[in-house]
């Protein structure tokens, strides 16, 4: 049983800082972050052991029947930070799915203590055994006398598509074909750019999130694999009971100009084709969401939302539920996993078609990431706009939902501006074959 946890206030610290002098250091480690210049929300950064029990996580129950401790500030009271990978969820619900190696599952850490940062009040605490605080409050403190950390220029890689252009482009028009048939509705179609290492995960993180700021950043790294995320959609998060989901599907570059940044947000709210592509998603995670909630509370918060950054324009979503008595952390992935923003669907149906056009794994891309407490809350975000580091190299998913409406070559650039601002952390452009895309 782990040791109880307490909070002692610290002087507020960049949470880059904690992270840059801890990092090299631990083997499990961790900084989810909301963002360089956030003015509001909540970052942690800390440290860990990785978690041997394959079934520790999936059964924290999640339900309301948790006592919370209100002495630990933040919604994280410490547990697990950690990932899911695409094919472990995929495989869970049936559908056929490519290998993979050890590098590319799924992966937790026990959290060992760590720094909360409250950026509306700037104030910041460590949460630690009670025999250790003070020790590490006097060792945060020191190490964040060396100020704020800056990002190092990349040195310049070449990253290799799993698929040409046109051959994406032709995967979309099976895509059609497939969804003409009846057999799904929505498909989302991924690609993958891989990147040669070794990768410095901390430097290129600084990078991606000084380019690509969100408000679900992280870089979770757990001994030889590390994701690095500028991820802007929450897959799942629960408090006291009460789960919600916020599904991204539709996406448009933002404008050089605000009068054209103006009207690309009102195409991306305005198009049918996207439109019906997100409801699509919310129908389906109604759907999922209802397997494990209270009859009759799951309801949809918010439709067809813009929401901007700084390299895209997203239309999003949030469906809720309330938990039914009983359900574990298995019991609501069993239900909701992969998320079906990064399936399509029907889901089984849509899974079972990927599988068949993309023949290669997406391993922990379109998986998802965060933290899963163990008091029963939990947030977690979708694996995109990310790196993943395993061992010596590194890869960059991307893709794009695919309904009969699409236009293969306007998928094409989409997947393009997704990949960029990762690639451009790791020092490598978005191949030129496909650059006459989003040029």
């Amino acid at each position: 049983m782990p040791e109880p946890l307490t909070a002692v206030a610290i002087d507020w610290c960049d949470p880059a800082t904690v992270y840059r002098a801890l990092d090299a250091e631990a083997a499990c480690s961790f900084w989810l972050d909301a963002g360089p210049a956030a003015a509001t929300g909540w970052s942690w950064v800390g440290v860990g052991v990785r978690e041997q029990d394959p079934d520790a996580v999936g059964a924290v129950r999640v339900d309301a029947s948790a006592a919370r401790d209100d002495t630990i500030p933040g919604s994280f009271r410490g547990g697990w930070v950690g990932w899911l990978g695409y094919e472990d969820g995929a495989d869970g619900a049936g559908a056929p799915t490519v290998p993979v190696d050890s590098l590319a599952g799924s992966r937790w850490m026990r959290t060992s203590w760590f720094v909360a940062f409250d950026h509306a009040r700037r104030r910041s605490w460590i949460v630690a055994p009670a025999d250790r605080a003070g020790g590490l409050a006097d060792e945060v403190s020191d190490g964040c006398r060396g100020g704020s950390p800056g990002s190092e220029p990349a040195a310049s890689r070449i990253a290799t598509p799993r698929h040409a252009p046109d051959e994406y482009a032709a995967l979309i028009e099976r895509c059609r074909d497939a969804i003409r048939e009846g057999d799904a509705y929505q498909l989302c179609l991924t690609t993958r750019f891989d990147v040669p290492g070794p990768v410095d995960a901390t430097a290129t993180y600084l990078r991606l999130r000084e380019a690509t700021p969100a408000h679900h950043g992280g870089l979770v790294r757990i001994d030889d694999v590390s994701i690095l995320s500028a991820s802007p959609e929450r897959f799942l998060e629960v408090v006291s009971g009460v789960v919600r989901t916020s599904p991204i599907k539709g996406t448009r570059p933002r404008g050089e100009d605000a009068a054209t940044d103006a009207a690309l947000a009102v195409e991306l709210v305005t198009s049918e084709k996207e439109r019906a592509e997100n409801v699509m998603i919310v129908d389906l995670m109604r759907n999922d969401l209802s397997r494990v909630c209270v009859p009759g509370t799951v309801a949809v918060d918010r439709l067809l939302r813009v929401e901007s950054y700084p390299a895209v324009h997203q239309l999003v979503s949030t469906v809720s539920g309330t938990l039914a008595g009983g359900v574990d952390v298995a019991g609501l992935m069993a239900a909701t996993f992969p998320a079906g923003s990064m399936t399509g669907a029907p889901k089984l149906s849509a899974m079972t078609i990927l599988y068949e056009l993309e023949r290669g794994p997406r391993g922990i891309f379109s998986g998802c990431f965060g933290w899963v407490g163990i008091d029963g809350d939990l947030d977690l975000a979708m694996v995109i706009r990310t790196i993943v580091v395993a061992g010596d190299d590194a890869y960059v998913g991307a893709g794009g939902g695919i309904t009969w409406r699409s236009e293969p070559w306007a998928e094409v650039a989409e997947v393009a501006v997704k990949a960029a601002g990762p690639l451009g952390a790791l020092g490598a452009a978005v191949p030129e074959g496909w650059l006459p895309a989003v040029g």
